[in-house]
C-alpha cells in the first residue's frame, strides 16, 4: 500500500508566493482567504483561496508549488480556479408563493383589478375616442349628390350631355339607301327591255 504524500514544510510555508502570483493576473477583491494546502506529491503540493467572482460561489482559486531535492526555492506550477465543496450542488428549491414579495403580489392583484373594471393602475378609466358611425370623411358644406345635371351658369361645373336623339350609327337611313340603290339599278336594267318590246311591237 503507497503512502500518502506529506506536507512539505518549504512548500506550505509559500503562502505569500502564492498569494502574489495569483494577484499578478486577478484583482485583488477577488482573492478572499487563504483556505489550507493538500499534498498533491513528495515537494508538490497546492494552496486553495476563496475566490470572490459574482456567479462562482463556492469556487476556490489554487495555485500548486513544487521544489527540487534538496532545493530551499518554491517554483509555481499553475494557478487555476475549482469548484469547492456544494459549488456544483443547486440551491434547495423555494416554490414561488414564497419567493414572491408582498408588493409583488400588491402590484399583480392591482394589475388583474383594473383588467377586470377597465380602469388603470392609478384607478382613472380610459376613455375610448368617438367613432364616426359611417365610414370615410363628410363635409357639411359639400352639396349633396342628387345625380341632376348641374347648370354650369349657376356656378356648377360643366356637365357633358350626350344627346340621346341622335346615334352615331344609323340603321334605317342605310336601309333607304341600299334600297333606292337596288331600285335604280333594277330601272337600269328594264330601260332596255322596254325599248326593245316597243319596237317588236311597231
Amino acid at each position: 500500500m503507497a503512502r500518502a504524500p506529506k506536507i512539505d514544510a518549504v512548500l506550505g510555508a509559500g503562502v505569500d508566493l502564492a498569494r502574489s502570483t495569483l494577484l499578478a493576473t486577478v484583482d485583488a477583491a477577488q482573492v478572499g482567504d487563504h483556505l489550507g494546502v493538500a499534498a498533491d506529491a513528495d515537494r508538490v503540493l497546492t494552496h486553495r483561496f476563496e475566490a470572490r467572482l459574482p456567479g462562482y460561489a463556492g469556487w476556490n482559486w489554487y495555485v500548486t508549488l513544487a521544489r527540487v531535492p534538496r532545493g530551499k526555492e518554491a517554483t509555481v506550477c499553475e494557478t487555476g480556479l475549482l469548484p469547492g465543496d456544494g459549488a456544483l450542488l443547486a440551491p434547495e428549491w423555494v416554490p414561488w408563493a414564497d419567493r414572491v414579495r408582498p408588493e409583488e403580489l400588491a402590484a399583480q392583484k392591482a394589475a388583474e383589478a383594473a383588467a377586470e373594471d377597465g380602469s388603470t393602475e392609478d384607478g382613472s378609466t380610459e376613455d375610448k375616442p368617438a367613432q364616426d358611425p359611417t365610414p370615410g370623411t363628410h363635409d357639411d358644406d359639400a352639396p349633396a349628390d342628387t345625380g341632376a345635371p348641374v347648370d354650369p351658369a349657376e356656378g356648377g361645373t360643366d356637365v357633358e350631355t350626350v344627346d340621346t336623339a341622335a346615334s352615331p350609327d344609323e340603321p334605317d337611313e342605310v336601309v333607304e339607301d341600299d334600297e333606292e340603290l337596288v331600285d335604280a339599278e333594277h330601272a337600269a336594267d328594264e330601260a332596255p327591255r322596254r325599248s326593245r318590246s316597243r319596237r317588236r311591237r311597231r
